[in-house]
């Protein structure tokens, strides 16, 4: 009787899985292709986590660059250009729920320390107000990767509103790279060739609202309505046609498929209010060099805001994180998502534009260090 009732307790144990002979976990090792299956895989054991490789697409590459003086622009003190990887992740909860939902947008740094049982490959520090800062396991999670951005580290001048960067890959220019920087009413431009900072010609002298990468070119919109496609190779710069609104213009790209821009008209009232902006939607026709306006972003949520704007399928957000898809979601405000042709209820609303929903408020927790949402349902 002992030794049955051992047998069926040692039979409902869970399989040790780091004791799985190594010829097997070779072929497992070449039939994970998920980044996160792999992080997961390397939190097994520690001969796991030596047999798979890191994967690339979470790691942080960076490069050394030098900073300018704001006043004379001559070169000063190295400061760090660093490539972030983006996500937008969920911590499990159980199906039957009724919580609000809580999802968290921002990049995975990697952690190596060695002295844990299981090893957390990544983890994010998350800060919610009322809560003790705590390092969220990635393993616990659901999550969607959007891509990356780059950022500047140990160094953020006066009127800095972002970076963008670009490899060239063309025969005799490989490893080289060009960044630009969106600094006060200037386009800064840096070579790898020269390693020195100048301003970028044939552009305005104005406010740049966004500066984005797509298809290996740069794209920056204006606040005087122009857009500008620069080349990274010749550095030469091409007008788009413009668009005929007259609106705040954001650029948001959706992976090397579209790039969409959002122009939004801001109602004049003291305050500004999220939930009385409209919005145009277009995407750029590359072929004709002109912005062609759309009704229908089909399954793509675009993100616009804080860590950049990005764009995903609602399909592939974790549990849907309470946002449908064609949809607009501002992450600078709490507020609603924006849909096409909503009814406002007053016959002198225009129908054929974007506009913000009464649906699944959206509330923000938290920007620092990454964009902690709360979705209400």
């Amino acid at each position: 009787m002992a030794t049955r009732k051992k047998t069926s307790s040692s039979s409902s144990k869970l399989p040790e899985w780091s004791l799985l002979p190594e010829e097997l976990l070779q072929i497992v090792s070449k039939n994970v292709e998920n980044c996160f299956d792999v992080v997961h895989a390397r939190s097994v054991c520690n001969s796991w986590r030596s047999l798979f490789t890191f994967p690339s697409c979470l790691l942080r590459p960076s490069y050394s660059l030098p900073s300018f003086d704001e006043f004379t622009l001559e070169s000063k003190d190295l400061c760090t250009l660093e490539k972030v990887p983006l996500f937008v992740f969920r911590v499990k909860t159980p199906a039957a729920s009724t919580s609000p939902f809580e999802y968290f947008l921002g990049g995975i740094g990697r952690d190596d320390h060695m002295d844990r049982p299981s090893p957390i490959q990544c983890s994010v520090k998350v800060e919610i107000p009322g809560y003790d800062p705590t390092l969220m396991n990635m393993l616990d999670c659901q999550i969607l990767s959007l891509g990356h951005q780059y950022r500047l580290i140990r160094w953020e001048p006066n009127g800095y509103r972002g970076v963008a960067f670009l490899p060239l890959n063309k025969e005799g220019r490989e490893g080289e790279f060009v960044v630009i920087l969106n600094y006060i009413n200037v386009l800064m431009v840096l070579t790898s060739a020269e390693m020195k900072w100048k301003r970028l010609e044939n552009v305005p002298y104005a406010i740049c609202s966004d500066l984005v990468t797509f298809r290996g070119r740069f794209y920056a919109s204006f606040l005087s309505r122009k857009t500008f496609v620069i080349d990274p190779y010749s550095l030469e710069v091409t007008l788009l046609m413009p668009s005929p609104h007259k609106q705040l213009n954001y650029l948001v790209a959706s992976g090397n498929d579209e790039l969409f821009l959002v122009e939004v008209t801001i109602p004049n009232f003291e305050v500004i209010d999220f939930s009385r902006f409209t919005c145009i939607v277009s995407r750029l026709d590359e072929e004709a060099g002109k912005w062609v306006e759309v009704t229908d972003l089909e399954d793509r949520v675009l993100f616009i805001g804080l860590f950049g704007n990005v764009s995903c399928s609602a399909k592939e957000l974790p549990d849907g994180c309470g946002v449908s898809g064609n949809s607009i979601l501002f992450t600078n405000e709490p507020t609603f998502p924006y849909k096409y042709g909503l009814h406002t209820g007053s016959t002198e609303d225009d129908l054929n534009c974007w506009r913000s929903t009464r649906e699944n408020r959206v509330m923000i927790l938290n920007t620092s260090p990454v964009l902690a949402l709360q979705v209400e349902r």
